[in-house]
């Protein structure tokens, strides 16, 4: 009995729209991260010099993958905060939350990118990259460090206690720090003006966190044969 009060009180309010997209959205961001990851790496080897920024098709492809990206991982946080026990739900609308200001400043920031950078570039205005690169320092860098070395660091580490219970979701909570914690690291490079060191957070948002994802979308999965379980016991 006490079992299948503790699960009523889990998947409370996690209805199979929360679950499908949930987990849709979950493995999406996986396989969209999986293709970032290639993308980049396919353009960095294309460099003649490493100081080279990466150039298109590679950074057209980067941009939009962001873009695709940001709403679902709205739409996991959505299916989290449902997924939370009560108790939780004060952590799970917190992550929700700042999870939604790293969505929208991201977005922002590389759709304007995506837009018109390069025809302002080609306008020729001395200030242009001071507002529109990726070099360090310009307002576009600094915007997406606010997004995702502090709004999703702390996104992460809010959504952690929302995972208890069995190995897997001691997983994500696990993986989950450990992605807060390398993105938070991240905002070390900004005072040192070194953005080698800030590339820890990369670390964070690019190498744990699509991990977390995935296994966030097999933890919703689950959540309904055990909600499924439980439903048939209580007509027996």
């Amino acid at each position: 009995m006490d079992a299948e009060n503790a699960l009523t009180g889990k998947y409370e309010g996690f209805t199979p729209q929360h679950r499908m997209m949930g987990r849709a959205a979950a493995w999406a961001i996986f396989l969209l991260e999986v293709v970032y990851v290639v993308t980049t790496v396919l353009g960095l080897l294309s460099l003649k010099s490493p100081q080279d920024p990466i150039g298109d098709p590679f950074f057209t492809i980067m941009e939009l993958l962001i873009i695709l990206m940001a709403p679902l991982m709205v739409v996991v946080m959505v299916a989290l905060h449902a997924y939370a026990l009560p108790e939780a739900k004060a952590y799970s609308l917190t992550a929700l939350v700042l999870m939604m200001l790293t969505a929208g400043i991201t977005s922002g920031v590389h759709f304007v990118i995506l837009a018109v950078s390069r025809q302002i570039a080609a306008l020729g205005l001395a200030g242009a990259p001071l507002f529109f690169s990726f070099r360090w320092p310009s307002v576009a860098y600094a915007l997406d460090i606010l997004a995702w070395d502090w709004f999703f660091a702390l996104a992460m580490l809010f959504a952690a206690p929302v995972m208890k219970g069995g190995r897997l979701e001691t997983a994500v909570r696990i993986l989950m720090i450990a992605s807060g914690v390398l993105s938070l690291a991240g905002l070390i490079g900004v005072p040192l003006q070194n953005m080698q060191v800030r590339n820890i957070g990369i670390m964070g948002y690019a190498v744990a966190a699509p991990v977390v994802f995935l296994l966030l979308g097999i933890a919703f999965g689950r959540a309904r044969a055990v909600s499924g379980v439980h439903g048939t016991n209580c007509g027996s």
